[in-house]
């Protein structure tokens, strides 16, 4: 709210979108147990026919895993903000460090771009003013993507219209 602009800016749309990951940490914890059981008892049956130093590279192998398995959940920290009030576009990406960018656009300028595979699969959406392109929603698959599509150029839409008192 501004001396000049007494009615403060609405929100029309908002999106925050992460990066997806199939396997739970109940699932994960499942998984390194049994990752884990099968490599102690091969390493026994190794260890028992007198190879005692294949034993701790199966352990190794249970740690270098664990260690993939940890960056990957470090990585699902990432997020993008997408916001559209009725005077602003804003693109906010978080990385898994905490990082911020972000980006501003004015929704009468800025326009949306999609891309499509061979197959007609929409596999980008972009925001496009001024000569440059930002992609945005690159972690959803095609299908959410398409959902997303047409969420934004509703939102896009209304912001161009106003909202009505």
């Amino acid at each position: 709210m501004t001396p000049d602009n007494p009615k403060p800016d609405r929100e029309i749309f908002s999106a925050v979108i992460a990066p997806h990951r199939s396997l739970s940490r109940r699932g994960f914890l499942i998984f390194m147990l049994a990752i884990g059981g099968v490599s102690f008892v091969t390493g026994l049956v190794f260890l028992s026919m007198g190879a005692w130093p294949v034993f701790g590279f199966f352990g190794l192998d249970v740690l270098l895993i664990y260690l993939a398995f940890r960056a990957n959940y470090m990585s699902a920290r990432a997020r993008e903000m997408i916001e559209i009030t009725e005077s602003e576009v804003i693109v906010r990406r978080m990385s898994h460090k905490g990082a911020v960018a972000e980006w501003r656009f004015n929704p009468y300028w800025v326009r949306v771009d999609t891309g499509r595979d061979h197959e007609g699969e929409l596999i980008r959406v972009s925001l496009v003013s001024h000569g440059k392109k930002l992609d945005i929603a690159s972690w959803l698959s095609p299908p959410e993507r398409v959902d997303f599509l047409g969420a934004l150029q509703g939102a896009l839409s209304t912001a161009r219209r106003g909202l009505p008192d």
